[in-house]
């Protein structure tokens, strides 16, 4: 497949440049780099112990700083910019797009960030100070305000010899953006349009209607929607008063799709979606303490249930054997749920319209599975221990949790969404602990009230 054989290449870089550095040969790893694109130099910084960084970073040529910067994720971008002189920072953002330089100061400390600012040209400043005006998380926030805009009045000829003029076009342009002399967007001209146009046709006629401008104040996870609704390379993006402010490239929300799937799954680990692979052990340790703390308190709501039942345990030991399988067969079928119902939500699928109907359709699959799985468990407890009500006990406490976990897994995310709170983070938290204590309240309950 031809993403394992991308991954073996990667590797087989990344042990080049190491075996390289081990035996001392910079000149050699300066060349290795040297030829590489800025995304597979992040990669190899990413993938290289904390300590090997700030020696590849000093290798790596300075003119490519900036790109490479651009590519990296944040946590490990934080590591080298903290090592980084303000004067040096100033020189690297002469060469970026203003949105990846806004992302990248952003994650300066503040006396950092006005040391870099002051080193600035005041050109750059203005720019970068309007970049950082936005919410970064909005479509105004990633934006680049990098784009070619068109009076509708003028001829086609006249754009043509201006662009000639002009001798290069921004990066991922596809459309060119009409606007009066406010700055008002009124379309857009696309450029296959433009070029099999006659020389004396006017701009106003080749606008295309159908391309919309996106709000700036738009979550730029909507704004991914978009792009993947209906295919677009760009968009413009507009003020409240409808002036053009900049536009959205495809790459850019390539970068919002990655990010936020990635968010997603790290987020269902209780770990941050920057986490740093090779941080240092004490960052990692501290990182991860908090939600594994917040585990350790559920789990023990779970032993406090479990204790009340400690009388039954005395007398029945086989049920201290089975006590884990109830919950452990709930946890999976919920967490089933839970990761459909957060992918949908993701999607935009999940609403309030359809939340009840979802609710309806996962209370059925989880009693129907219940049903089959609590037969099955109660058949072979039954015969193992020749006992037909301790395996009527497992198959009720099994029908029980699994109906619940269910609910769980669509209720959880749905309510959590609602209190403004990330799903993909406290969700599995929650489920595991109403399964573990509707599971371990099901089957020693029923035990003590049908064994004893």
């Amino acid at each position: 497949m031809p993403e394992i054989s991308e991954q073996k290449v990667n590797q087989q870089r990344l042990q080049e440049v190491h075996e390289a550095l081990s035996s001392g040969m910079f000149v050699s790893v300066r060349k290795l780099l040297q030829n590489m694109p800025a995304y597979d130099i992040a990669l190899i910084l990413e993938s290289s112990p904390f300590k090997t960084r700030s020696v590849l970073w000093q290798l790596i040529d300075p003119d490519n700083h900036g790109e490479v910067l651009e590519e990296l994720n944040e946590e490990v971008r934080k590591g080298i910019l903290k090592s980084m002189r303000p004067e040096k920072l100033a020189a690297v953002a002469e060469g970026m797009d203003v949105d990846d330089l806004a992302e990248v100061l952003r994650t300066l400390p503040d006396d950092v960030y006005r040391e870099v600012i002051r080193s600035m040209d005041s050109q750059d400043r203005a720019r970068v100070e309007a970049a950082l005006s936005f919410n970064e998380d909005t479509a105004s926030g990633i934006m680049n305000t990098d784009t070619i805009t068109l009076r509708p009045d003028v001829t086609v000829d006249v754009v043509l010899r201006y662009l000639r003029l002009r001798g290069k076009l921004p990066d991922a342009t596809d459309s060119f953006y009409v606007v009066n002399r406010q700055d008002i967007f009124i379309g857009a001209v696309t450029l296959s349009s433009l070029v099999t146009a006659k020389s004396e046709t006017s701009i106003s006629s080749l606008i295309d209607k159908e391309i919309e401008a996106v709000p700036a104040d738009m979550q730029d996870t909507a704004v991914a929607q978009l792009f993947e609704r209906y295919d677009w390379l760009s968009a413009p993006v507009v003020d409240d008063n409808g002036r053009l402010l900049g536009r959205i490239t495809i790459d850019d929300v390539i970068d919002i799709i990655r990010e936020d799937a990635e968010h997603t799954m790290m987020s269902m680990a209780g770990l941050d979606d920057e986490a740093d692979t090779f941080a240092p052990v004490f960052k990692s340790t501290q990182q991860r303490s908090v939600w594994l703390g917040i585990n350790l308190i559920t789990a023990l709501l779970a032993v406090a249930v479990t204790s009340l039942f400690e009388g039954i345990f005395e007398q029945l030991a086989i049920l201290a054997v089975l006590n884990s399988l109830v919950p452990s067969m709930g946890g999976v079928a919920g967490n089933q749920t839970l990761t459909l119902v957060i992918r949908a939500m993701a999607l935009g699928h999940v609403g309030d319209s359809n939340y009840r109907a979802l609710l309806s359709k996962e209370l059925a699959i989880g009693f129907v599975n219940g049903l089959i799985w609590a037969l099955l468990i109660a058949s072979v407890v039954a015969l193992w221990k020749q006992d037909l009500m301790l395996g009527g006990v497992i198959a009720f406490a099994m029908l029980m949790n699994m109906t619940a976990a269910g609910i769980a897994g669509v209720a959880i995310p749905v309510m959590l969404k609602r209190m403004n709170i990330d799903p993909a983070l406290a969700g599995t938290v929650l489920l595991t602990t109403i399964t573990d204590v509707v599971g371990i309240f099901a089957f020693l309950g029923t035990a003590t009230i049908l064994l004893t």
